[in-house]
């Protein structure tokens, strides 16, 4: 009988319906495929099994954070591998019913289920949250920030540096990650026109950094308000480490709870994308009251492609289970129609998609440089899932599957008088 290596590798491009361009390692210690080329390391059956009992991204995405899964050399060229075939047909229940009508594909099937061992479902890794309804109530959202950053502030610095903007970068070339941040926050308050003596509220304000910035280099005061008490406390250091403590306030508030308006400018950077699309109107609704007439939002947030049928729309499964419980994505024409029901006139809209995509890249290189220690600091379960996440999500970003827009919103008064200037794009000169 032939070796893992060989017979799962005929197997996967069975599946596939195409050559596959990486080696397999196999748990036998067999390996098949082209010399040099990187490795999918199968570590054991139970792998197999991961896939068998739910096939797609997110039995994929469970053998690798357990482990059972791993890479060998490049973690894109693999991704780039097997990307297409599961972005394509994904966790669909018609695609996969379509593909098992192929003969060879069931024949493959059958012999995957032999090779997997004993037919009992693993259980899920310990880092997945269990899928439920996105309710996006406050207590819902809470439990979800709290899954996403609440994993200690030493880890994120370790990924973000030290910068600490968990966000797109805005790139130049030559730039570092740190100048690129820095230079994305400045075009922020450039677009909301900031000036001396002005209130800014930065909504899901991070670790603090926006607000440090328009405080120290604009001379702005400023409130910002998450949800995470780790963010927050973090924040309040930097803040007080600056000696901008007059001018910053950090809250952990959430932003509906928001009183003390009106504020001459908002900036909402990579925020929105938790707020659901059942809530999003209320969303704009409240920035809306809560600014001044004239007054300025910046709306950071990443977008999906529209479907034909956006009644289809599902979570990644992947990002719901382990990254951004209960985050949702929608295309960029539905948060302007949505900003524009709240009242805001929209003046510009950028899209900065490039950007993200070379933004993962270095966090990658900063998680693999320091993967040990993130391991340390967290799980390593926890380390891969950011790993294929940001890795992925770079690959996304670069073929167009998502992207992200910087929208400028204005709530215009009724003389017309928005304030902008008439030609708005000076801030890119």
């Amino acid at each position: 009988m032939a070796d893992a290596a060989s017979r799962l590798r005929k197997l996967a491009e069975q599946l596939l319906g195409a050559p596959l361009r990486v080696r397999i390692r196999a748990w036998d210690g067999s390996q098949d495929g082209p010399p040099g080329a990187p490795a999918l390391v199968v570590r054991n059956r139970r792998a197999l099994r991961r896939l068998l009992f739910k096939p797609g991204e997110l039995g994929l995405a469970r053998a690798w954070v357990s482990g059972d899964l791993d890479i060998e050399g490049d973690l894109y060229a693999v991704l780039e591998v097997m990307a297409g075939p599961v972005w394509e047909r994904g966790e669909d229940a018609r695609g996969l019913a379509e593909a098992l009508r192929d003969p060879e594909v069931r024949a493959a099937v059958r012999e995957l289920l032999r090779l997997a061992g004993p037919p009992i479902p693993p259980a899920p890794p310990r880092e997945e949250v269990r899928r439920r309804r996105h309710l996006h109530t406050r207590h819902s959202d809470r439990r979800a920030i709290s899954h996403h950053y609440d994993v200690g502030n030493d880890f994120y610095e370790l990924v973000l540096g030290p910068s600490m903007v968990y966000s797109c970068a805005y790139w130049q070339d030559g730039g570092t990650l740190e100048s690129a941040q820095r230079d994305k926050l400045e075009l922020v308050c450039a677009k909301l026109g900031l000036t001396e003596g002005q209130r800014l509220l930065d909504v899901g304000c991070g670790w603090g950094s926006m607000a440090i910035h328009a405080a120290r280099e604009h001379g702005v005061r400023v409130v910002g308000v998450t949800l995470s008490q780790e963010q927050a406390a973090y924040a309040r250091k930097r803040v007080a480490d600056e000696g901008l403590a007059d001018r910053v306030e950090i809250r952990v508030q959430d932003y509906r709870d928001v009183t003390d308006g009106p504020y001459d400018a908002i900036s909402s950077i990579g925020m929105a994308e938790h707020v659901g699309a059942e809530g999003y109107l209320d969303y704009a609704r409240d920035l809306y009251a809560l600014l001044k007439p004239g007054g300025r939002l910046l709306n950071h947030q990443i977008a999906r492609r529209p479907q034909r049928d956006e009644s289809s729309y599902e979570v990644d499964p992947f990002i719901d289970a382990y990254v951004f419980p209960d985050g949702e994505l929608a295309p960029i024409g539905t948060t302007v129609t949505q900003l524009e029901r709240a009242g805001f006139e929209v003046r510009d809209v950028e899209s900065i998609r490039e950007h993200y995509a070379r933004t993962l890249r270095q966090w990658v290189i900063r998680l693999e440089a320091g993967r040990d220690r993130a391991m340390r600091l967290t799980s390593p379960g926890r380390t891969r899932v950011w790993l294929l996440y940001m890795a992925a999500s770079a690959l996304a970003f670069e073929r167009n599957r998502i992207g992200v827009n910087q929208v400028l919103a204005v709530r215009t008064p009724g003389s017309g008088a928005c304030g902008l200037p008439l030609r708005t794009r000076t801030w890119n000169t």
